[in-house]
C-alpha cells in the first residue's frame, strides 16, 4: 500500500510538472512578433518561443539560414560566424561566437544545422556541439543550445513560424539576468531576418 501511494505522488507530481511546463507565458508582441518563455521542468534557465510570419517563400528562408558568413546581419549579438564542415545540401556544422556586454566574457559554440523540408512541415534545428572544436581561452563555450523551427505556409505568400530555444550559456552569468532579457536578442534577430527576407524580395 506505501509503495502504491508512493508511486501515485510520482506520477501526479510529474503531472503537475509537465502541465507548469506547458505554460508558455507572453513577454512581448510587437510588429507581429510574439515572444513566449516558460519556466523548464528542470533548471532555472527559462524556455522561449517565437511565433511571427515572414514574407519569404521556403526556400528564401532555407538559403538566408545556410548563409552562414552573413549571420552578423541579423542574429542579435553575433560576432562571427563561418562553415566549418558542409555534411550534406541540408546539414552544416558552423562556428560562432556571440558578443555580450562587459564584464560578461564573450561565447562561442558550435552549432549543427539541420534542415528538413518537408512537404507540408519545414523543420529546421540547430543544436550545439560543445565537445566538436577544442575550446578557445578567450570565450566561455556554450554547454548547451537547442533551437527548432516549425515553418509552415500562410496566406498572401507568407511564411508561419514557431520557433522555440532552450540555452545553458555556461559560464557565471546569472540566470535572473539570462531570463530577463532572454526576449531582447531573439525580438531583435526576427526583425532583422524579415529584413534580409524582404530584401530578397525587392521590398
Amino acid at each position: 500500500m506505501k509503495k502504491r501511494l508512493i508511486l501515485l505522488n510520482i506520477l501526479l507530481f510529474m503531472f503537475y510538472a509537465a502541465i507548469a511546463q506547458g505554460n508558455w507565458e507572453l513577454k512581448k508582441n510587437e510588429n507581429g512578433i510574439a515572444v513566449y518563455t516558460r519556466k523548464p521542468v528542470n533548471g532555472a534557465l527559462k524556455e522561449l518561443r517565437v511565433i511571427c510570419e515572414l514574407d519569404a517563400t521556403k526556400a528564401q528562408l532555407i538559403s538566408t539560414l545556410q548563409d552562414i558568413g552573413n549571420y552578423t546581419d541579423w542574429v542579435y549579438s553575433n560576432k562571427k560566424s563561418e562553415i566549418l564542415k558542409s555534411v550534406g545540401p541540408h546539414k552544416i556544422i558552423y562556428y560562432t561566437e556571440s558578443s555580450l556586454p562587459w564584464p560578461i566574457k564573450n561565447r562561442d559554440l558550435v552549432v549543427q544545422l539541420d534542415i528538413n523540408p518537408g512537404p507540408e512541415i519545414l523543420d529546421i534545428q540547430a543544436k550545439s556541439l560543445p565537445e566538436y572544436l577544442p575550446q578557445n581561452k578567450k570565450f566561455i563555450r556554450v554547454p548547451y543550445s537547442l533551437a527548432k523551427w516549425k515553418v509552415t505556409e500562410a496566406p498572401n505568400n507568407k511564411l508561419k513560424v514557431d520557433y522555440t530555444f532552450s540555452v545553458d550559456p555556461g559560464g557565471s552569468i546569472p540566470s535572473w539576468l539570462v531570463n530577463a532579457t532572454m526576449a531582447i536578442g531573439p525580438y531583435n534577430s526576427f526583425v532583422k531576418l524579415r529584413e534580409v527576407l524582404e530584401k530578397k524580395n525587392g521590398k
